[in-house]
């Protein structure tokens, strides 16, 4: 009878032991119980006599008007779905199946939603169409009787969004259209077919599923709307979630169960989506196509009549899209009385809104004049504006690294271990099951408290609101991280590994040298998005209000409310321009990062090296020589 040897000690079963226990601890307490407490928190309210009543607010739920926020956010993600795939579906084609004149200046135009949203967006509209704005001004002019608040409620939410939310068509429906194989098309107009009978027949039955899926995340995004409701005046769930969130019972009944079951609502709508978006694509959509795929080729238009309607439309959408762009970048370097009239004033040029400061004199009641230092200043002169770009840069900077780095040793894990990292992997995915709204609030509230989870730290208090602030923005980006860095993982050659661990390369050793160069241009293509959503974003910092967490885009809601206010932020409009001005940049070189130098694989960033290296061997020559 043979003894067999022990194993030998190995530090990586210790290694993954801890990582699991420990994801399990994040998992646990960063996803499921704060989302749990909050289902609870609707069934423990308590009565006027101070005993539990399990259904008191689902009572009320049906007696008072919380009903009319779901109809509200139901009826404007029903529309959306309607006017964001006409307009989304037909500013594509425009520009990459028909054959319209100047399709590039028209596809820049539409694609300007992609470089300023949200509050950004939604105050570049609000200066042109609001009852003080530059367009109704000037209707108000020529029209007496026009209403001067005809651009607020249901309408203008439906309008702004429209135009806000065609930005994912720009990016997945130009990519289904372009990916089409033309020798279909060209067999279909062989065939006798028409531009439109094609278009209908062949073209649109391929783009189904990327059109059901924008669908899906158009029905989703209008259900949880916050920017343009919050702005425009419309009743939704969100801003009601938000408000009920920092209200007391002393103002009105059980407010933070109310602001609970409204999120639930809002999870179980978005769970029901996502059943349905899952159970569809599991049916399978295939394309057949030739062996020789022909890339397509633009379709001219026959009928003279619908060529130059279509061209008419193209333009008119343009300038829709790019009105509001061109006034707020010229408004930005206007002067404050300009701004305040609405008047272009061409011989007033200034930078005030983004350097400087001034002083500003106003007459009091009494008749003297009343100087306020530095009223008048500039985004970058301003400290509420600075410590907002501060930050939200600092915020967003640590959530999106967080999130990538998280996602990049998980996938890892996922391709190595096929059982357990399908577990990790729907783990990972499950932020996608709950509404924004609902996974901030939850923290909110559970993390409100000397919680034992967190070593009895209150995680709301003070400045650690912050630390809840990256958690939150890191765990609303795993899904999307996960499904961008996941793909990238496939196109790593196995053989490269194997050849590595032959030369007897370390498995850390071999994922730092093989396998994150492949995977880095996509690792920091996701970086970069993430960062350029959470740089703007509202939602969720204002679920989280907080001196000590007021977000870039809280800071620039803020400014539509307190211009000229006794007599401090007099140009609070022109600073607001000059932020939108800003928030472009920054978000025009993230996607110049993404689709530009970013998008390049590993050979061309190679060759962009060696050219960099001959250029400078060039420069020495040239200086040597002299």
């Amino acid at each position: 009878m043979s003894l067999r040897k022990p194993k030998p000690f190995d530090p990586a079963v210790v290694l993954r032991v801890i990582g699991a226990l420990f994801f399990i601890y994040l998992f646990l307490g960063f996803m499921l119980l704060p989302c749990l407490n909050t289902l609870t928190s609707i069934f423990t309210t308590k009565n006027a006599a101070g005993e539990t009543d399990r259904l008191a607010v689902v009572r009320f739920f049906f007696a008072g008007t919380m009903k009319s926020f779901v109809w509200n956010s139901l009826k404007l993600a029903i529309c959306l779905i309607v006017t964001v795939n006409v307009v989304g579906v037909s500013i594509v084609l425009l520009t990459e199946y028909f054959d319209i004149k100047g399709a590039k200046i028209l596809r820049m135009g539409y694609m300007t939603t992609l470089i300023y949203s949200g509050v950004a967006l939604v105050t570049g509209y609000m200066f042109l169409y609001a009852n003080d704005g530059i367009l109704t001004t000037a209707l108000q002019n020529s029209f007496p009787n026009l209403n001067p608040n005809w651009f607020s409620g249901f309408n203008a939410v439906l309008f702004t969004m429209t135009f806000a939310c065609t930005s994912n068509h720009m990016l997945f429906l130009r990519n289904a259209i372009r990916g089409i194989d033309y020798n279909t098309v060209e067999a279909a107009r062989n065939m006798g077919a028409g531009p439109f009978k094609v278009l209908f027949r062949v073209v649109f039955p391929t783009l189904l599923p990327t059109l059901f899926s924008l669908t899906v995340m158009t029905f989703i995004t209008g259900l949880c709307a916050m920017s343009a409701p919050t702005l425009l005046g419309y009743d939704s769930i969100n801003p009601e979630i938000v408000r009920l969130a920092g209200s007391s019972s002393a103002d009105e009944s059980f407010p933070q169960a109310r602001a609970a079951l409204l999120s639930i609502i809002l999870a179980c709508f978005t769970i029901i989506l996502l059943t349905v978006l899952s159970s569809y694509e599991r049916k399978g959509h295939y394309l057949s196509v030739s062996k020789t795929k022909a890339k397509l080729q633009k379709q001219k238009i026959t009928n003279p009549v619908a060529n130059v309607l279509a061209h008419i439309y193209a333009y008119v959408l343009f300038i829709i899209y790019m009105t509001p762009v061109v006034m707020i970048v010229i408004f930005s370097f206007q002067t404050y009385s300009a701004i305040r009239q609405k008047k272009l004033d061409l011989g007033s040029w200034t930078l005030i809104n983004f350097f400087g400061k001034e002083d500003y004199a106003y007459l009091t009641s009494r008749g003297t004049y009343k100087v306020r230092e530095g009223s008048i200043s500039g985004v970058f002169s301003n400290d509420a504006t600075l410590n907002g770009i501060r930050t939200s840069f600092v915020l967003s900077v640590c959530a999106a690294a967080l999130a990538c780095v998280i996602v990049v040793i998980a996938c890892s894990y996922i391709f190595k271990h096929k059982k357990t990292g399908t577990v990790l992997e729907y783990a990972l995915l499950f932020p996608w099951l709950l509404p924004t709204i609902l996974i901030c609030y939850s923290y909110r509230v559970f993390f409100n408290n000397e919680v034992w989870y967190v070593f009895g730290q209150n995680l709301y208090y003070a400045d650690r609101v912050r630390i809840l602030i990256v958690i939150a923005y890191t765990v609303t980006k795993l899904p999307f991280s996960l499904r961008m860095i996941k793909a990238s993982f496939y196109a790593i050659d196995e053989e490269l590994e194997d050849a590595a661990k032959n030369l007897g390369a370390s498995p850390l050793r071999t994922f730092l040298r093989v396998k994150l160069p492949i995977i880095l241009p996509s690792v920091l293509a996701v970086f970069a998005l993430n960062f350029n959503a959470l740089f703007t974003e509202y939602d969720m910092s204002a679920t989280f209000a907080s001196t000590y967490g007021t977000s870039y885009a809280m800071v620039i809601q803020a400014m539509t409310a307190e211009e000229g206010m006794y007599g401090y932020n007099v140009n609070a409009s022109g600073r607001r321009c000059a932020s939108t001005v800003f928030i472009m940049i920054v978000s025009g070189l993230i996607l110049y990062l993404v689709y530009g130098v970013g998008a390049r694989d590993l050979s061309e960033r190679l060759q962009a090296r060696d050219r960099r290296r001959q250029r400078m061997e060039r420069i020495k020559r040239i200086f040597v020589k002299t």
